[in-house]
């Protein structure tokens, strides 16, 4: 494994990393918003386990074949940002056919932590940038010479989901509150879930528009 130097250096660069506004940390407020704490929760889980998934694909060298061919990555991205923009429009639907006056704090038609936890993981699965990411920065910090590069590489990884994961949750609790302080306004808990549906889609967009990395 690489010396405690470059260990240190890698915790506090994915660390700052995982606390920079991207993608995941958007998309895990807006199902938060959408759907509550525990649609939050688990969101974050799965985009954790969607990570793993890169992890392991680019340890055995899945994910190179993938940035390596056009098409593959085009293929890729098309169906990630497809399913990102199918929950949000999903999502804009439901908060404007729901009823929030009837049911208390507005949260009729919650799709559930299992299905939040589902849609994490094929979010995730499906972002190729993820891919690219780890493609790029992972193994600058892998030693040749300690041999088990595949070992390296998903431990490496696996820190950076973690953390990653991490901030995820802190977003989601967050997000969660703003939703229950906002709770003796059904109005505005509809409005809520309208704006998280509007953001899912846009992350949609900007995901099908995403770049192919140099390789």
């Amino acid at each position: 494994m690489p010396d405690l130097t470059s260990v240190s250096l890698y915790v506090a660069a994915t660390l700052v990393l995982a606390v920079t506004p991207g993608p995941g940390l958007f998309y895990v407020a807006a199902r938060t918003l959408a759907g509550g704490r525990a649609e939050g929760v688990a969101s974050s889980l799965g985009t954790g386990l969607g990570g793993m998934v890169h992890v392991v694909a680019g340890a055995v060298g899945v994910s190179a074949l993938v940035l390596a061919s056009a098409e593959l990555f085009t293929a890729l991205k098309l169906a990630g940002a497809a399913y990102l923009v199918w929950i949000g429009y999903r999502t804009l639907r439901t908060a404007r056919r729901s009823e929030p006056s009837s049911v208390p704090g507005g949260v009729a038609h919650s799709s559930g932590p299992g299905r939040a936890f589902r849609e994490g993981v094929l979010v995730e699965a499906l972002n190729p940038k993820t891919a690219a990411f780890f493609l790029a920065f992972v193994p600058h910090f892998v030693d040749p010479s300690a041999g088990h590069v595949a070992v390296q590489f998903v431990v490496l990884g696996a820190v950076s989901v973690a953390l990653n994961t991490l901030a995820d949750l802190a977003v989601a609790i967050a997000a969660s509150r703003i939703r229950s302080g906002a709770a003796a306004r059904p109005g505005l808990i509809r409005r809520l879930r309208e704006a998280s549906g509007a953001a899912m889609i846009v992350l949609g967009l900007g995901l099908a528009l995403a770049r192919r990395p140099a390789v």
